[in-house]
């Protein structure tokens, strides 16, 4: 198979480089009938050919000094909002804690810079209520029955029971003005949430966003999602950090931790690169790379304590997942639902307590991981007496396995290195090293 790998040295540099997007540069690259760039100029509307300045906007945000000094969401948005309305730059905290009421929003061309572990967002304890009046999918309004806790300018979840369907009904709105137990959103509802479902609203919110934005990144910071104090907002809507719609992006040396949801996640997003991260201690997924992800970079971050450390979502295609260490999750890697062309390669996955790879069994051929390599990666003690470390389901197919490392260093009891249910499809296997297994490859297809 072709390995998916970074093959525009372009887009690698920019990948590797998050100061690259602090500079807001990119450069076109020769082909055979358009010379060189060797002079760049700013011009209006070219942004693939703008010079690589030297300095560009920088705003210090401090809870005790800087340009702008606070400790919770509003400083911190100030900034990325004056940034972001003179082209971009860099909003720099210092050490310190903020307590968030609220997600910070990036936009384009903003790097939100921390000094290290020490500068830490942490999401404040939840609120909530129920709703006792109905409010049509026209109103900007909601009515809280109890209203103490609640601020103007607070992130907040709203959910029902979808009268039409039964489905649940998800809804990310700011409070911005208020009357009473009367609160004023943000952005018209555009969803029904009537008293018989059962309305309810959270101060649950992703405590760093972007959504429709490209050219930003999230380096050298911590951010706590409190998980303690707050109730589950899964990584379709929410994280320590969640993206919608958005490309070019750079997260790195990132700390998410704590959340009762994801750690990372982004959705329909390209080219984001998250690099030596830490992602722990979350109730999800610690890496989502979302619905129609194409070409994401994860490298040499750590995963521990998750739900399923690396989760491959709907049609990721074209990505690495190289150098990562993935520990004491139930799931180690999870890769599905037309997720194809990925290469998973150089990665230490440990304690899984279910499987250390999986590739999800999904609703047939037509939707299975299929080209997928997996390649030098090191697993190790894998779950239970009967669990299984590299478990391949459904009608997965055309997967290829050289140089992989399965070690079972407890006892053999019934485990399983590589297993191959009935229905799956081809499979490459070379250069494989499977020990302490009771059973090494059980392949369950039919034997021509």
């Amino acid at each position: 198979m072709t390995r998916p790998a970074d093959s525009n040295p372009q887009r690698r540099d920019f990948l590797a480089a998050s100061a690259t997007i602090a500079a807001g540069a990119a450069t076109v690259s020769a082909t055979a009938d358009r010379p060189p760039i060797t002079n760049p100029r700013a011009t209006s509307g070219d942004v693939a050919a703008e010079p690589d300045w030297a300095e560009r906007l920088t705003i210090d945000v401090g809870t005790s000094k800087g340009t702008i000094v606070g400790s919770d969401d509003k400083c911190i948005q100030a900034a990325v909002d004056y940034i972001a309305r003179l082209g971009g730059g860099t909003v720099r905290l210092t050490a310190g804690t903020w307590r968030l009421r609220n997600a910070i929003t990036l936009a384009n061309g903003v790097r939100l810079l921390g000094a290290g572990p020490d500068t830490v967002l942490i999401k404040d304890t939840m609120v909530k209520s129920k709703l006792i009046a109905d409010s049509d999918w026209f109103d900007q309004e909601v009515t809280l029955a109890d209203a103490s806790g609640f601020r103007v300018g607070d992130g907040v979840v709203l959910r029902c029971r979808n009268p039409h369907n039964g489905g649940p009904t998800v809804i990310k709105r700011t409070l911005v003005a208020r009357q009473g137990n009367r609160f004023k959103l943000d952005r018209p509802l555009r969803e029904n949430l009537w008293l018989m479902a059962e309305s309810t609203v959270h101060t649950l919110f992703p405590l760093v966003t972007a959504e429709n934005a490209h050219g930003f990144a999230v380096e050298n910071l911590t951010i706590d999602g409190n998980r303690a104090n707050n109730d589950n907002l899964d990584g379709n809507y929410a994280g320590c950090i969640f993206l919608q719609d958005c490309r070019d992006v750079v997260i790195r040396k990132v700390v998410a931790i704590n959340n009762n949801g994801d750690g990372i996640s982004w959705q329909i997003c390209h080219d984001v690169s998250v690099t030596e991260c830490h992602s722990h201690g979350h109730t999800g997924l610690g890496l989502h790379p979302g619905s129609g992800s194409q070409r994401p970079v994860m490298r040499g971050n750590t995963l521990r304590n998750n739900d399923i450390g690396l989760f491959f979502c709907w049609g990721v295609r074209h990505g690495i997942a190289e150098a990562n260490t993935i520990e004491a999750n139930r799931v180690g890697i999870s890769v599905g639902h037309r997720d194809t062309d990925n290469l998973i390669t150089g990665n230490t996955v440990a304690k899984s307590t279910k499987n250390g790879i999986l590739f999800r069994a999904e609703r047939g051929k037509a939707f299975a991981g299929h080209r997928n390599e997996v390649r030098d990666n090191t697993i190790t003690d894998t779950g239970s007496d009967e669990a299984i470390a590299i478990d391949v389901e459904g009608q997965t197919g055309d997967l290829t396995f050289v140089g992989n490392t399965l070690r079972e260093t407890r006892s053999p009891a019934k485990r399983i290195g590589f297993r191959f249910a009935a229905g799956t499809g081809s499979m490459t296997l070379r250069d494989n090293t499977v020990t302490g297994f009771a059973q090494p490859i059980a392949d369950l297809r039919p034997k021509p």
